[in-house]
């Protein structure tokens, strides 16, 4: 980090904090962003991300998305970062938090807190589905738009934008019905619009000494709260206490599994579209399986 840099980010914490940096240090980060830890004189700890200005947006929508899960949060079991500050400054964007300690631990406040997260939004929700600002999903792009239905809002606002992007690797569907299809199959499930994490893979959660769960690097959005589940399946690591914990609070249908693969297609797609290699066959073959299933339902 150049002198200029840190010379900014010193000009940005002094805009709450009287306290001068004693010692930042680099910690693991994004394929984007770099990721800081700041530490001030009077030993407190702060939590940096910092990218080029261009990248600014996808930290303003990150700080959105912590904010308005804040909202629903139940603070004694899930912690929800705050957001300090979110700034463009003359050569970086910044989003600051204060700093956590991530841990592995038990992980059934973590299902809890969820299920509250999920069931108290539910019970405010705007009662249709998407968001009203563009987002991101990774370095995807995630629309704006809302939409009554359930299966045309994730269809044609999350899934066929990743498939369309997908057409400069592979050819397309064989079956040129699947997306009005897959609208019919989820139009069978109806559930109310939850605010959902929506990017919710072992990564992007911990847990806390005191046992509260943790949950960061959000990409949300107003849907059915399944799709965060069902990513929790995508890359594995959740114990069984996350999701005897979630369904203690706020039980699942009966038939969430045969949903499980048509949400993850949303990531399957978006990973393969990042960044290639094994994802495409892995997201081709999921699809062929979805197809597989529409087809005979």
């Amino acid at each position: 980090m150049n002198d200029k840099i840190a010379q900014e980010i010193a000009g940005c914490i002094s805009d709450f904090s009287r306290e001068k940096i004693k010692e930042v240090k680099d910690v693991s980060g994004g394929c984007i962003h770099n990721a800081l830890q700041i530490k001030l004189e009077n030993g407190q700890k702060l939590f940096a991300k910092i990218s080029p200005i261009k990248y600014y947006k996808m930290l303003d929508f990150e700080a959105e998305g912590l904010n308005h899960l804040n909202k629903y949060s139940n603070n004694d079991l899930l912690t929800i970062p705050n957001v300090l500050i979110t700034q463009k400054l003359s050569t970086i964007a910044i989003l600051l938090m204060p700093w956590m300690d991530l841990n592995i631990g038990n992980e059934k406040n973590l299902g809890k807190g969820l299920a509250i997260l999920h069931k108290q939004s539910m019970l405010n929700s705007p009662n249709k589905f998407g968001l009203d600002i563009d987002g991101f999903i990774g370095s995807s792009p995630q629309l704006k738009g809302w939409m009554k239905s359930w299966g045309e809002c994730f269809v044609k606002l999350r899934l066929t934008p990743q498939l369309n992007m997908a057409h400069k690797w592979f050819k397309g569907l064989e079956n040129s019905n699947f997306e009005s299809q897959l609208i019919k199959f989820l139009s069978k499930h109806q559930p109310k619009p939850s605010l959902v994490h929506g990017d919710l893979w072992k990564g992007n959660t911990a847990v806390q000494k005191n046992g509260k769960g943790i949950i960061f690097d959000p990409a949300i959005w107003w849907a059915d709260r399944e799709v965060d589940i069902a990513m929790t399946k995508l890359f594995g690591g959740f114990s069984n206490d996350f999701y005897e914990g979630y369904e203690e609070i706020w039980k699942l249908p009966s038939t969430y599994k045969e949903r499980i693969d048509i949400y993850n297609l949303y990531h399957l797609f978006n990973h393969a579209n990042i960044f290639g290699g094994s994802y495409r066959h892995q997201a081709l073959t999921s699809l062929k399986k979805v197809s597989y299933l529409i087809d005979n339902f």
